[in-house]
């Protein structure tokens, strides 16, 4: 096995481990997940960079790596819902559009055809981490602040949440839809 498939399984494993740092209530759990969190996102670019400047690109590779990243971001925000931080539809949204995308990916495999990761899917994906890791850092925050935010700090940050979260599920859904229109032909066969 190479190394970008090794760094695939890796980021798979510090999911599990991540989503056991925020399953249980113990004194730096947010901050273990964030800093698991941020390894985890760290292999996932390094193992396509590495695969594709060291012409390692395998099927392994091709199937795994989006679908770890998918678990790897699913769990991070159906953990965040179990916390409290963010809403349960928001999540619901950007979970959907994985499954609908990864099912359009599977009926194209199925035909021969590869649908390659598109340009607006990585700026998705970039968001997507972006809000998992503003919101555990808020986590994180609060661990190590126990007396919590000054009032004028919590309205900022939740007014900055909101924005995050709310432009991460429009580029979700635009980046889904972009991708089924382009992809059409595809389901039209059917």
């Amino acid at each position: 096995m190479n190394l970008p498939n090794r760094l695939t399984l890796a980021r798979l494993g510090l999911t599990v481990l991540f989503v056991i740092s925020l399953s249980f209530s113990w004194g730096y759990g947010a901050t273990l997940a964030l800093g698991l969190f941020i390894i985890a996102s760290i292999t996932d670019w390094l193992d396509g960079d590495i695969a594709r400047k060291q012409n390692l690109v395998t099927d392994f590779g091709a199937l795994m790596d989006p679908l770890v990243d998918k678990i790897m971001t699913a769990a991070a925000f159906v953990m965040l819902v179990d916390r409290g931080v963010l809403p349960a539809w928001a999540v619901v949204i950007i979970v959907s559009r994985e499954f609908l995308i990864t099912g359009l990916r599977m009926l194209a495999g199925a035909k021969g055809v590869v649908l390659p990761a598109e340009k607006l899917g990585k700026h998705k994906t970039a968001w997507q981490i972006v809000s998992i890791v503003y919101f555990l850092g808020l986590l994180s925050l609060h661990e190590w602040v126990k007396t919590g935010f000054a009032q004028p700090w919590q309205s900022i940050s939740q007014w900055c949440g909101n924005a995050i979260l709310a432009f991460t599920v429009v580029l979700t859904l635009w980046s889904g839809l972009a991708y089924l229109a382009k992809n059409r032909r595809l389901i039209a066969s059917q």
